[in-house]
This record gives structure tokens, sequence and C-alpha cells, in this order.
């Protein structure tokens, strides 16, 4: 199929491998060659290799009600998909999911990139807060959302995700409606709209941070049924090769508290944000990276990509979330214009290239 009369394929292949995300929805309603041209991974291979793919934050974020502040959207969270371009300083958000009222995402939900999709899963209700085991997935091709298959087995909340990136959401622990912490891990193919069951851990894990680094699940921190909220310092690991689980790593971290900024760097290394430094573990062992600058010392959240870091938080109780770069080259940290509408509270956050 010709894709513009007149004009050689490779000359308008050229152009479409320039054109930003946010237009892809247009290109792909222009015709029906132009959108099975942009959605080959062929298509998306080719971007990236030729420096035109965009490195995007994808953040759920509280909304920021408009002349009320910070503060007010702390008593009231709704939370939405927001996004930032670090390189371009540029912020925007996703169209909002209808199913829930005002287009609020469920509360404490978990998400994760997975090639030109983002899959959500599961939450409370924003309204009964009763536990949700929805799957909605948004096409960034089309910037849609569809409905995927619920998550199976009984409620499962405050549980860790993370993708292989490719085609796999990986989902590992939790607690069930009776706050038992769980063993339970399972994984979700996007493409076949389906969910298989991984081994078991050998620990219950409430709260734990989920990472995937080289082919392998990294289940971080948490806590198990008794200890109801006092962190502990272990991790387990899941290889893919393998389907099995590693024998479980006792002190992972360097101390016991929540994991949730633990993420993985692409130097191999594991950072996280501690005691109001940067951290990270390289070979067994743990060494300060960074102080945070005092505008973030309470981080919510913390990304990391090709030899960055964006730590998203706040000075203290009420102030709005502010975003610091990280340049692990030069140790260097450089301020990200914020707007006043994206400076409510971050719950989580993911990398993407697109």
């Amino acid at each position: 199929m010709v894709l513009i009369s007149g004009l050689p394929d490779e000359v308008v292949y050229d152009c479409l491998i320039r054109v930003k995300y946010d237009q892809f929805p247009t290109i792909t309603s222009v015709s029906k060659g132009w959108k099975s041209e942009v959605e080959l991974p062929e298509f998306h291979r080719f971007r990236k290799n030729g420096g035109y793919g965009q490195k995007l934050i994808v953040m759920v974020q509280a909304r920021v009600p408009p002349n009320q502040g910070v503060f007010k959207c702390l008593k009231e969270p709704l939370y939405r998909f927001t996004v930032c371009e670090p390189d371009s300083g540029d912020w925007g958000e996703f169209p909002p999911i209808s199913v829930f009222p005002g287009g609020s995402l469920p509360m404490f939900c978990q998400f994760a990139a997975v090639g030109t999709n983002l899959v959500v899963v599961g939450g409370l209700d924003p309204v009964t807060w009763a536990s949700c085991k929805s799957v909605f997935v948004y096409n960034f091709m089309t910037a849609t959302w569809r409905r995927g298959t619920d998550m199976p087995g009984g409620s499962r909340t405050f549980f860790g995700c993370a993708s292989d990136s490719n085609r796999m959401v990986f989902v590992a622990g939790g607690h069930d409606g009776e706050k038992n912490a769980l063993r339970s891990a399972m994984a979700y193919d996007v493409a076949k709209d389906e969910w298989i069951l991984l081994p078991n851990m050998e620990r219950e894990c409430d709260e734990c941070k989920v990472v995937f680094q080289h082919g392998k699940l990294h289940v971080i921190g948490g806590y198990c049924t008794e200890m109801q909220g006092r962190f502990e310092r272990s991790a387990e690991t899941f290889d893919t090769s393998t389907w099995q689980w590693d024998c479980v790593q006792e002190d992972f971290l360097q101390i016991s508290m929540c994991p949730r900024t633990c993420v993985a760097g692409d130097d191999g290394a594991t950072y996280m944000c501690c005691d109001g430094n940067v951290i990270k573990q390289t070979c067994g062992l743990w060494q300060t990276v960074a102080e945070l600058p005092a505008h973030v010392r309470n981080p919510a959240s913390l990304t990391a990509w090709h030899g960055k870091l964006l730590v998203i938080g706040c000075a203290g109780f009420g102030e709005p979330h502010m975003a610091y770069m990280f340049n692990l080259e030069n140790h260097t940290w450089s301020k990200v214009d914020t707007p006043e509408k994206y400076s409510g509270h971050v719950q989580s956050s993911c990398y993407l290239e697109i």
C-alpha cells in the first residue's frame, strides 16, 4: 500500500518516525496504511534508534482543584494520569477512564508500561473504597482505553507491580480482604489478555515494591501478616527463564523501610531514597549517591532512565510536589519546572520511551 501518492515510502516513513507521541492518534486515523505502519514494532525500533523516541515519566497524580491549592487535593484526592517530558519540560495528562465518577483512577492502583500500552491493575474504588480487580489498558497509538481481563483470585490490594516492558505485567504480594499478606504472584499477558499464575513466593509480602531487571522479577521489602506495617529488609527474585524463585535475600535493603522509591537503573544498580539521600546498591553494597534537594526532602517517587534520575516530592506536609532531575554522570541536580496544575501528590511513576 502506497503511504502517500507521489512520494517514496522511505520519505514518508522518515517523516512519520519524527512525529510527537501525542500526534499518533491523528496519524492512525488518517488511513489504514498509516495505522498499520506506525503500529509495527519495527517502526518504534527505528524511531528509537534514530533518536526520535520521546522519553516520558508517567505518574498517578492527585488533581489540584483550581484556585484551591494542594492542601485541598490532600483532603479530597482524585487521581489521574499525568506525564512529564523531562527533556522538554512539557507536562500533560491522559484521557480519564470513564468507569469511575469524575474519571478518577482507583485509589492505590498499580500500573506498568508495556510497549505502546499502559496497564492499570486493581486498587480501591474511589467512591466505595471496595477492592477492585479491574484491568484497564491505555493505547498510546489511539489515545483510548480498553477493559482487560480482571485479575483472578480473591481480593488483592497494596501489591507490587512491574513489567518486562515488552509483553508481560507481573503482580506479586499485597494483602487480601482480611488483611492477610499474600505469597502469590501472577503475570498478565497484554497481547493475549490473559493471566498466568506464578509459583508462590517463599514468604508473604504486603506493600512490597516490584522491579524487573535483566529477565528477573525482584520483590523488595514489604512485610508478613504478623508484622503489620513493620517493613522487612528482604527480597525475593523470580527468574523468568527457569520460572522459579531464588532463595530469599535476607538483608537486601540497607534499613527496614517502605521500599516504594526502589527503582532499577540501566547500569544494573538499584536506586532508592533514604534519610534525605539518594542511595544505590551494587554488588550487595549500598552507598550514598547524592543529598536530596530541600524541595523534595519528602520523596514520593523515583524514576530512573539513561543515566538520569527524576525525584518527585515535597518539602513538607501540604506543600506542593516538585520535580528534580539528577545526572548520574556529573552528579548535578536540575529543577524541572512544575506548573501548579501538576503539583499534586504523586502516588507512583514509571518511565517509558515511545
